[in-house]
């Protein structure tokens, strides 16, 4: 059963799309992940044209974040106060993505970006998580029992100002992202 797209001009099964709006919002869910990274490249896997991809993935973004929040917060695992300096870093960044959004449209070059930017994202976010397991691995296999850190041992992200108290998180951190 197919479902007609007229934003995008196009056809897509119904099931199809459903189907993928559960597992990127089960996926969401489990990894506390935004969505808007997974499911925008499924739909221009399917032959949506990536400028309306990264329009109408938003509102499935929205929902999930907020069943999300609501399925955290009964469990108390929400930290209000982290989550505004979060919302507010993120209206920002949204209003930049926007506007560099508009600018590359009249230039007609959106479509190229946005798939070069996601090739670039994804591959950067995978090789990270390649480099953190193995050095996790490494560091795992070289520790023993007998070996310990030092207590209080801190990096230099902990010398950053204007650090603050997060309390549902237990954290006490700058609000500058290193």
């Amino acid at each position: 059963m197919s479902i007609y797209l007229p934003i995008a001009e196009m056809n897509v099964n119904i099931f199809l799309i459903v189907f993928i709006g559960m597992l990127v919002g089960a996926l969401s869910g489990l990894f506390g992940v935004g969505g808007g990274f997974l499911m925008t490249p499924f739909l221009i896997f399917l032959g949506i044209p990536p400028v309306v991809a990264v329009g109408s993935e938003a509102p499935h973004v929205l929902a999930s974040s907020v069943s999300g929040v609501i399925a955290h917060w009964r469990k108390k695992n929400v930290d209000f106060k982290m989550g505004f300096f979060l919302l507010l870093g993120g209206v920002a960044g949204s209003t930049l993505g926007v506007n560099l959004f508009k600018l590359l449209s009249l230039y007609g070059q959106i479509d190229i970006v946005i798939q070069f930017l996601f090739i670039i994202f994804l591959g950067f976010i995978g090789i990270s998580m390649a480099f953190e397991s193995a050095r996790t691995t490494i560091k795992n296999y070289r520790t023993t029992s007998a070996i310990r850190t030092k207590l209080h041992q801190h990096s230099w992200i902990h010398g950053l100002p204007f650090k603050l108290r997060f309390p549902r998180s237990k954290l006490y951190i700058s609000t500058i992202p290193p």
